[in-house]
Protein backbone atom coordinates (compact mmCIF):
# COMPACT_ATOMS: atom_id res chain seq x y z
CA UNK A 1 0.00 0.00 0.00
CA UNK A 2 1.35 3.32 -0.32
CA UNK A 3 2.15 6.29 2.01
CA UNK A 4 -0.57 9.29 2.22
CA UNK A 5 0.58 12.76 2.35
CA UNK A 6 -1.68 14.64 4.85
CA UNK A 7 -1.08 18.75 3.82
CA UNK A 8 -1.55 20.56 6.90
CA UNK A 9 -3.29 23.96 4.74
CA UNK A 10 -5.84 25.08 7.16
CA UNK A 11 -3.78 28.20 8.24
CA UNK A 12 -4.03 29.29 4.31
CA UNK A 13 -6.69 31.41 4.67
CA UNK A 14 -6.01 33.53 7.20
CA UNK A 15 -2.53 33.98 6.07
CA UNK A 16 -3.25 34.83 2.33
CA UNK A 17 -6.49 36.73 2.67
CA UNK A 18 -8.67 34.24 1.53
CA UNK A 19 -6.04 32.55 -0.87
CA UNK A 20 -6.68 35.25 -3.21
CA UNK A 21 -3.21 36.16 -2.21
CA UNK A 22 -0.90 33.56 -2.59
CA UNK A 23 2.31 34.14 -4.13
CA UNK A 24 3.88 32.22 -7.01
CA UNK A 25 7.62 30.98 -7.10
CA UNK A 26 8.26 29.25 -10.31
CA UNK A 27 7.76 30.50 -13.82
CA UNK A 28 4.23 29.45 -14.70
CA UNK A 29 2.24 30.54 -11.47
CA UNK A 30 3.42 27.73 -9.45
CA UNK A 31 3.59 28.28 -5.83
CA UNK A 32 5.22 25.86 -2.85
CA UNK A 33 2.98 22.99 -3.04
CA UNK A 34 3.14 22.26 -6.44
CA UNK A 35 6.46 21.36 -6.06
CA UNK A 36 6.17 19.19 -2.77
CA UNK A 37 2.72 17.50 -4.17
CA UNK A 38 5.05 16.73 -7.52
CA UNK A 39 7.62 15.28 -5.48
CA UNK A 40 5.38 13.06 -3.26
CA UNK A 41 3.98 11.89 -6.15
CA UNK A 42 7.27 11.44 -7.70
CA UNK A 43 8.50 9.64 -5.08
CA UNK A 44 5.99 7.03 -4.50
CA UNK A 45 3.23 8.72 -2.42
CA UNK A 46 -0.07 7.36 -3.62
CA UNK A 47 -2.92 10.07 -1.60
CA UNK A 48 -3.29 13.43 -0.94
CA UNK A 49 -5.30 14.83 2.38
CA UNK A 50 -5.57 18.54 2.33
CA UNK A 51 -6.91 19.92 5.89
CA UNK A 52 -8.33 22.79 5.42
CA UNK A 53 -11.38 25.46 6.56
CA UNK A 54 -14.93 25.24 5.41
CA UNK A 55 -14.58 29.02 4.56
CA UNK A 56 -12.01 28.82 2.31
CA UNK A 57 -12.97 24.98 0.81
CA UNK A 58 -14.30 26.40 -2.70
CA UNK A 59 -11.27 28.93 -3.29
CA UNK A 60 -8.70 26.08 -2.41
CA UNK A 61 -10.01 23.64 -3.92
CA UNK A 62 -10.67 25.73 -7.30
CA UNK A 63 -6.84 26.71 -7.29
CA UNK A 64 -5.07 24.25 -5.84
CA UNK A 65 -7.06 20.96 -4.43
CA UNK A 66 -8.98 19.82 -7.88
CA UNK A 67 -6.08 19.92 -9.95
CA UNK A 68 -4.65 16.92 -8.71
CA UNK A 69 -7.87 14.99 -9.21
CA UNK A 70 -7.48 12.18 -11.62
CA UNK A 71 -3.59 12.01 -11.24
CA UNK A 72 -3.80 10.99 -7.46
CA UNK A 73 -6.56 10.34 -5.21
CA UNK A 74 -7.10 13.38 -2.80
CA UNK A 75 -9.40 13.54 -0.12
CA UNK A 76 -9.48 16.64 2.36
CA UNK A 77 -10.43 17.24 6.07
CA UNK A 78 -11.76 20.31 8.21
CA UNK A 79 -9.76 21.34 11.25
CA UNK A 80 -12.67 23.92 12.29
CA UNK A 81 -12.73 25.00 16.31
CA UNK A 82 -15.29 22.51 17.12
CA UNK A 83 -13.90 19.47 15.73
CA UNK A 84 -12.62 16.24 17.47
CA UNK A 85 -14.22 18.21 20.81
CA UNK A 86 -14.93 14.88 22.84
CA UNK A 87 -17.94 16.52 24.70
CA UNK A 88 -15.62 19.27 25.68
CA UNK A 89 -17.69 22.71 25.30
CA UNK A 90 -15.47 24.93 23.24
CA UNK A 91 -15.08 28.31 24.68
CA UNK A 92 -16.51 31.67 23.35
CA UNK A 93 -13.54 33.71 23.21
CA UNK A 94 -11.13 30.95 21.70
CA UNK A 95 -8.84 33.03 19.71
CA UNK A 96 -6.29 30.70 17.50
CA UNK A 97 -6.84 27.15 15.96
CA UNK A 98 -5.99 24.27 18.41
CA UNK A 99 -2.97 24.03 16.16
CA UNK A 100 -0.74 20.85 14.21
CA UNK A 101 -1.42 18.20 16.61
CA UNK A 102 -5.33 18.77 16.09
CA UNK A 103 -4.80 19.38 12.56
CA UNK A 104 -3.71 16.20 12.14
CA UNK A 105 -6.34 14.10 14.31
CA UNK A 106 -9.27 15.80 12.00
CA UNK A 107 -8.14 13.59 9.41
CA UNK A 108 -8.48 10.46 11.20
CA UNK A 109 -11.71 8.95 8.99
CA UNK A 110 -10.07 10.02 5.96
CA UNK A 111 -6.20 8.06 6.95
CA UNK A 112 -6.25 4.33 7.25
CA UNK A 113 -2.18 3.55 6.07
CA UNK A 114 1.41 5.26 7.03
CA UNK A 115 1.63 8.93 6.36
CA UNK A 116 3.57 12.06 6.33
CA UNK A 117 2.82 15.17 7.13
CA UNK A 118 4.26 18.24 5.93
CA UNK A 119 3.29 22.41 6.19
CA UNK A 120 1.61 23.65 2.98
CA UNK A 121 3.60 26.46 2.26
CA UNK A 122 7.06 24.83 2.86
CA UNK A 123 9.64 23.68 0.37
CA UNK A 124 11.13 20.29 1.35
CA UNK A 125 12.91 18.87 -1.41
CA UNK A 126 12.98 15.98 -3.67
CA UNK A 127 15.14 14.13 -1.16
CA UNK A 128 13.25 14.57 1.21
CA UNK A 129 10.61 12.78 0.18
CA UNK A 130 12.30 10.30 -0.90
CA UNK A 131 13.58 8.97 1.60
CA UNK A 132 10.34 9.50 3.85
CA UNK A 133 8.17 7.71 1.21
CA UNK A 134 11.33 4.62 1.55
CA UNK A 135 10.53 4.25 5.14
CA UNK A 136 6.80 4.73 5.31
CA UNK A 137 6.46 1.88 2.29
CA UNK A 138 8.94 -0.23 3.71
CA UNK A 139 8.71 -2.76 6.74
CA UNK A 140 10.06 -0.34 9.50
CA UNK A 141 7.11 2.00 9.98
CA UNK A 142 5.17 0.09 13.00
CA UNK A 143 2.92 1.39 15.95
CA UNK A 144 6.20 2.05 18.06
CA UNK A 145 8.65 3.35 14.95
CA UNK A 146 7.96 6.31 13.30
CA UNK A 147 10.46 8.96 11.27
CA UNK A 148 11.31 12.32 11.08
CA UNK A 149 13.29 14.08 8.09
CA UNK A 150 16.17 15.74 9.76
CA UNK A 151 17.26 19.07 7.76
CA UNK A 152 20.91 20.54 8.66
CA UNK A 153 20.17 24.14 10.17
CA UNK A 154 21.91 26.03 8.26
CA UNK A 155 20.15 24.99 5.57
CA UNK A 156 16.91 26.18 6.74
CA UNK A 157 18.10 29.88 8.17
CA UNK A 158 16.44 32.93 6.63
CA UNK A 159 18.98 35.67 6.05
CA UNK A 160 16.28 38.32 6.84
CA UNK A 161 15.17 37.93 10.57
CA UNK A 162 15.04 35.21 13.00
CA UNK A 163 13.19 31.85 12.83
CA UNK A 164 12.11 29.03 15.93
CA UNK A 165 13.50 26.03 14.83
CA UNK A 166 13.30 22.50 17.05
CA UNK A 167 16.54 21.13 17.46
CA UNK A 168 17.38 17.24 17.80
CA UNK A 169 19.29 15.41 19.89
CA UNK A 170 19.90 12.21 18.27
CA UNK A 171 22.07 8.80 19.49
CA UNK A 172 24.62 7.16 17.19
CA UNK A 173 22.03 4.96 15.45
CA UNK A 174 20.29 8.59 14.14
CA UNK A 175 17.40 7.95 16.46
CA UNK A 176 15.79 10.82 18.34
CA UNK A 177 16.72 11.28 21.93
CA UNK A 178 14.80 14.46 22.10
CA UNK A 179 13.50 18.18 20.47
CA UNK A 180 14.16 21.56 22.21
CA UNK A 181 12.08 24.14 20.64
CA UNK A 182 14.31 27.08 19.98
CA UNK A 183 13.22 30.42 19.02
CA UNK A 184 15.06 33.62 17.68
CA UNK A 185 17.68 31.56 15.49
CA UNK A 186 19.75 33.87 13.39
CA UNK A 187 22.01 33.16 10.93
CA UNK A 188 25.83 34.03 11.52
CA UNK A 189 27.84 33.37 8.29
CA UNK A 190 27.41 29.55 8.29
CA UNK A 191 26.63 29.21 11.72
CA UNK A 192 24.06 30.51 13.95
CA UNK A 193 22.81 31.27 17.59
CA UNK A 194 19.61 31.67 19.26
CA UNK A 195 18.56 34.14 22.21
CA UNK A 196 16.82 33.24 25.58
CA UNK A 197 13.51 34.37 26.54
CA UNK A 198 16.06 36.56 28.50
CA UNK A 199 18.39 37.70 25.67
CA UNK A 200 21.17 35.51 26.40
CA UNK A 201 23.15 34.37 23.37
CA UNK A 202 23.96 30.93 22.86
CA UNK A 203 26.00 30.07 20.21
CA UNK A 204 25.14 26.92 17.65
CA UNK A 205 27.54 25.28 14.38
CA UNK A 206 24.80 25.33 12.11
CA UNK A 207 25.34 21.61 11.77
CA UNK A 208 22.81 20.57 13.84
CA UNK A 209 19.47 18.83 12.58
CA UNK A 210 16.40 20.10 13.10
CA UNK A 211 12.56 19.52 12.74
CA UNK A 212 10.77 21.24 9.97
CA UNK A 213 7.52 19.62 10.73
CA UNK A 214 8.01 16.67 8.09
CA UNK A 215 6.71 13.41 9.94
CA UNK A 216 6.38 9.21 9.11
CA UNK A 217 3.71 8.07 11.64
CA UNK A 218 2.00 4.88 11.36
CA UNK A 219 -2.20 5.64 11.49
CA UNK A 220 -2.51 4.36 14.98
CA UNK A 221 -1.08 7.30 15.58
CA UNK A 222 -4.44 8.99 16.02
CA UNK A 223 -5.19 7.40 19.54
CA UNK A 224 -2.37 8.53 21.07
CA UNK A 225 -3.67 12.22 19.47
CA UNK A 226 -7.28 11.93 21.23
CA UNK A 227 -5.86 10.80 24.15
CA UNK A 228 -3.41 13.43 24.49
CA UNK A 229 -5.40 16.40 23.16
CA UNK A 230 -8.34 15.13 25.85
CA UNK A 231 -5.71 15.67 28.37
CA UNK A 232 -4.69 18.77 26.72
CA UNK A 233 -8.37 19.96 26.79
CA UNK A 234 -8.81 19.46 30.49
CA UNK A 235 -5.45 21.58 31.17
CA UNK A 236 -5.69 24.15 28.62
CA UNK A 237 -9.01 24.47 26.89
CA UNK A 238 -9.79 27.75 28.43
CA UNK A 239 -6.74 29.29 27.07
CA UNK A 240 -7.24 32.34 24.21
CA UNK A 241 -4.45 30.47 22.14
CA UNK A 242 -2.50 27.80 23.70
CA UNK A 243 -1.59 25.25 21.38
CA UNK A 244 -1.57 21.51 20.94
CA UNK A 245 1.51 20.85 18.46
CA UNK A 246 2.52 17.58 16.70
CA UNK A 247 6.11 17.80 18.19
CA UNK A 248 5.13 17.90 21.80
CA UNK A 249 2.99 14.84 21.13
CA UNK A 250 5.85 12.82 19.46
CA UNK A 251 7.81 13.74 22.10
CA UNK A 252 6.38 12.57 25.14
CA UNK A 253 5.68 9.55 23.39
CA UNK A 254 9.65 8.97 22.85
CA UNK A 255 9.62 10.12 26.34
CA UNK A 256 7.56 7.25 27.86
CA UNK A 257 9.06 4.85 25.76
CA UNK A 258 5.57 4.11 23.83
CA UNK A 259 7.27 4.66 20.58
CA UNK A 260 10.84 5.68 19.19
CA UNK A 261 11.50 8.24 15.97
CA UNK A 262 14.12 7.07 13.24
CA UNK A 263 15.86 10.80 12.13
CA UNK A 264 15.91 10.40 8.19
CA UNK A 265 18.64 13.37 7.33
CA UNK A 266 18.60 14.83 4.11
CA UNK A 267 20.91 17.90 2.22
CA UNK A 268 18.24 19.70 1.02
CA UNK A 269 17.51 23.05 1.60
CA UNK A 270 14.15 24.02 3.22
CA UNK A 271 12.89 27.51 2.50
CA UNK A 272 9.43 29.31 3.21
CA UNK A 273 8.09 32.59 2.92
CA UNK A 274 8.84 34.16 6.48
CA UNK A 275 9.56 36.85 5.68
CA UNK A 276 8.55 39.10 2.58
CA UNK A 277 12.01 39.22 0.86
CA UNK A 278 12.20 35.44 1.45
CA UNK A 279 10.01 35.30 -1.47
CA UNK A 280 12.79 36.57 -4.09
CA UNK A 281 14.68 33.52 -2.42
CA UNK A 282 12.41 31.20 -3.21
CA UNK A 283 12.10 32.38 -6.79
CA UNK A 284 15.59 31.85 -7.30
CA UNK A 285 15.90 28.71 -5.17
CA UNK A 286 13.46 27.03 -7.47
CA UNK A 287 14.79 28.58 -10.84
CA UNK A 288 18.07 27.17 -10.28
CA UNK A 289 16.85 23.74 -9.39
CA UNK A 290 14.36 24.03 -13.06
CA UNK A 291 18.02 24.83 -14.47
CA UNK A 292 19.31 21.46 -12.91
CA UNK A 293 17.09 19.61 -14.51
CA UNK A 294 14.97 18.63 -11.04
CA UNK A 295 12.32 20.48 -12.23
CA UNK A 296 10.24 20.87 -15.83
CA UNK A 297 9.56 23.94 -16.70
CA UNK A 298 6.11 23.59 -16.13
CA UNK A 299 4.49 21.59 -13.48
CA UNK A 300 0.79 21.34 -14.35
Amino acid sequence: MKPTLLILAAGMGSRYGGLKQIDPVGPNGEIIIDYSIHDAIRAGFGKLVFVIRHYFEEAFKEKIGNRFEGIVETAHAYQEFDACLDGFELPEDREKPWGTGHAILVAQDVIDEPFAVINADDYYGTNSFKVMADFLSGKEVSPSLYSMVGFVLRNTLSEYGTVARGVCECDDKMFMKKVVERTKIEKVDEAARYYDPDESIHELTGDEVVSMNLWGVHQSIFEHLRNQFKDFLARFGNEKKTEFYILSVIDSLVQNGKAAVKVLPTNDSWFGVTYRQDKEIAERSIKALIEKGLYPERLV
